[in-house]
């Protein structure tokens, strides 16, 4: 069992630290209200993940991925807010131009936990990779329910760990992300960032 464990954890890891829209909305509110902000996001995240494991317990998040109705509402419903992040960041930083240096502009999409809750919680990725993939990397030897629920707890583990390790390193570099002129060039490629991948949401076929 401890083979199967350590071969799904390897799996996990490299799922969770491929850059993806969780990373794109953690460094947008790194940059727009600083690591306290941006931790906050991560433990929406990770609440995120929380209840898309319950999902999956109750079989709501296979109905949602068998649905290509439900499928798709929350599809739209995810790109469109990723989009709307993306275009505020993007926003933001135009005004922040004309700003002073020490003036931080702030986010005003909801508190930084919501943030990081609704992002993940529209993303219908994770229901279809925890109805489809998560269930392969279960230890035989365990019951079904007790074998998820260790996945989806090592899975919020390894978010909570790279997602703040990430945050982290972006406050250590703090003086040179606030400089102005790299301030706006990293809010703007982060709206585009966050832009693209809803788009990539919306478009997506899987």
């Amino acid at each position: 069992m401890l083979t199967h464990l350590l071969a799904a954890l390897g799996v996990l890891g490299l799922l969770t630290v491929v850059p993806g829209p969780d990373m794109a909305v953690v460094t947008r509110r790194a940059l727009a209200a600083g690591p306290g902000d941006a931790l906050r996001t991560v433990g929406g995240i990770a609440s995120g993940l929380l209840v898309w494991g319950v999902l999956t317990a109750a079989g709501l998040a296979a109905v949602l991925a068998a649905s290509p109705t439900a499928h798709l509402a929350v599809r739209v419903l995810g790109a469109g807010y990723l989009v709307y992040l993306g275009a505020q960041s993007l926003w933001q930083t135009r005004r922040g131009a004309a700003a002073p240096a020490d003036a931080r502009p702030r986010v005003t999409a909801g508190g930084p936990w919501r943030t990081g809750f609704v992002s993940n919680l529209l993303n219908p990725k994770i229901a279809v990779f925890y109805t489809g993939l998560l269930p392969t990397l279960a230890p035989p030897r365990l019951p079904a329910a007790w074998a998820m629920t260790l996945l989806v707890l090592l899975h919020t583990a390894l978010t909570l760990l790279w997602l703040g390790g990430y945050v982290l390193l972006l406050s250590r570099a703090r003086r040179i992300l606030e400089r102005p002129r790299t301030h706006r060039v990293l809010g703007r490629a982060t709206g585009v960032v966050l832009i693209g991948f809803g788009l990539l949401v919306a478009t997506a076929t899987g």
